[in-house]
Parts: structure tokens; sequence; C-alpha cells
């Protein structure tokens, strides 16, 4: 596999929106090519973190690096020679376009390459999220399953160095999640990109990640491998994996 992800550090990043601290001081290094996870129970702060790093949201402090270059300068994103896509929970599909028009969409506004180059790409994305012949389908007709995989090629398409999910589990059912989570490995095995994940779903995390992070109230609690998070002694963790029932029970 040629790897051609990029490393993502973050160091001391805060966030406050009013007397809401959101985000409290994280500090995380991801390697290029690296799946990494950050789990957690609702409202602790994960998504917030995931919009600053694709740079939807800005810091109040801290600082966010992509291979050593920083994200942001006085509150503002600079400019940057990386290219980021994020699958967002709804997945952000437009139901008046097709399949392949969604898919194509970014490459046709930014006109990065000619038509024909463009076409092809779409087929080429639709084929790795295995959605070939899709192409000429509202996507209003499809599944969620199916309509997350759309979202998927579409950030595909862009050729990112980063792709991050924002809960990609949530409204899906337990054999569409399994689906999904089968996707995504194909994808690290035929991509190496950088792939950030926050889910509530410990057990998808568990089964895809090389490492996961917990937060809890806007901090980062514990980082592992897998068999380390299964294994805390710390009782936030043990409560979480508790109460955690959805999804792939992966070993």
């Amino acid at each position: 596999m040629s790897i051609h992800g990029i490393a993502v550090r973050i160091e001391k990043l805060n966030k406050s929106f009013g007397s809401n601290h959101v985000l409290k001081d994280i500090d995380l290094d991801i390697a290029p090519g690296e799946t990494f996870s950050i789990i957690g129970p609702s409202g602790t702060g994960k998504s917030i973190l995931l919009r600053h790093i694709i740079r939807l949201e800005t810091p109040d402090s801290g600082q966010i690096y992509f291979n050593d270059q920083p994200v942001f300068d006085n509150g503002r994103p600079l400019p940057q020679t990386f290219r980021s896509s994020m699958v967002f929970q709804s997945s952000a599909l437009f139901n008046s376009l097709t399949v392949a028009e969604n898919v194509g969409l970014w490459l046709r506004e930014h006109r990065v390459c000619p038509e024909a180059r463009i076409r092809e790409l779409i087929t080429e994305k639709l084929a790795i999220v295995g959605l070939e012949g899709t192409e000429g389908l509202n996507t209003s007709e499809l599944s969620g399953g199916m309509r997350k995989r759309v979202a998927i090629a579409r950030s595909l398409a862009m050729e990112p160095d980063l792709v991050l999910y924002d809960e990609p589990t949530a409204e899906l059912d337990p054999v569409t999640t399994d689906e999904l989570a089968e996707t995504i490995l194909s994808l690290r095995k035929k991509t190496g990109n950088t792939t950030i994940i926050v889910t509530h779903d410990l057990n998808f995390a568990l089964y895809l990640s090389d490492r996961i992070a917990m937060m809890h109230r806007g901090e980062i609690i514990e980082i592992g491998v897998p068999d380390q998070i299964r294994n805390s002694a710390n009782p936030i963790v043990q409560r979480f994996i508790r109460t955690t029932t959805k999804g792939i029970q992966g070993g």
C-alpha cells in the first residue's frame, strides 16, 4: 500500500461557546495512514473537535498541524497544501441530483480536471465503495447505507490526504453498519488515507481502528489500541463499554 495520508497533531486545543467549555486542552498525535477513532457519548465534544480538524470551527487557543504545518493563525484558517474531506452524519447529498452528479460535484465546481476524467473518477470511486452501475439513480431513492457509500465516494473523488467521518453509523441498522465497516476497512487498504472517525459506537471503533481516543466532558481521558481500550481500568471507559451494545462485535 502506498501511504499518502498526512500526520495530524493537535496541541492544547480549547473551544468555548459562552460559558460552555467544550474542548479542554486537547492533545492528539495521529500518524500518516492511521485509522483513528474518537469515541464517547453524545455531547462530549467529539463532533466539535472534528469540525476544527476540517476547519469549519476555529479554536480559542491551541493549534492543529498537518505534517507539521499549522492550520490556524490567530484563530483564522490558513491556506493548506493538503486535501481533506468529510463524510457528514446526514450524508449531505443533494436529492435533486443523481448519484454521479453528487459524486462529481466538487470536481466540477473546482474544475480540477477535464470532463472525461471526471466521469472516469466518478465510475472509479463508485466501484471502490461497491456501487457500480448506480450513476443514474436519484439519491432520494437510495437506502441509508447506499447514501452513506455515495457520500464516501464523493469524498474520495477529491483524492484526499485526510478523510473524516462524523457518526457514520447513525441511523443505520446492524447489518448496514457491518457493511459500512467493511467498506471503510477496504478503503484503508486501497487508499492509505489518514482516517479519523467520530462515533458513539464503541464496537464499530474497536473493529476498525488502529487506535482510539475516548472523550468525556470535553477532555481526552484515554488513548490506546483497541485491546487497551477494551481492558481499560478507567471507570468512565468501563461504564461506556458496558452500555455500548450496538453494531459489530469486533474481536
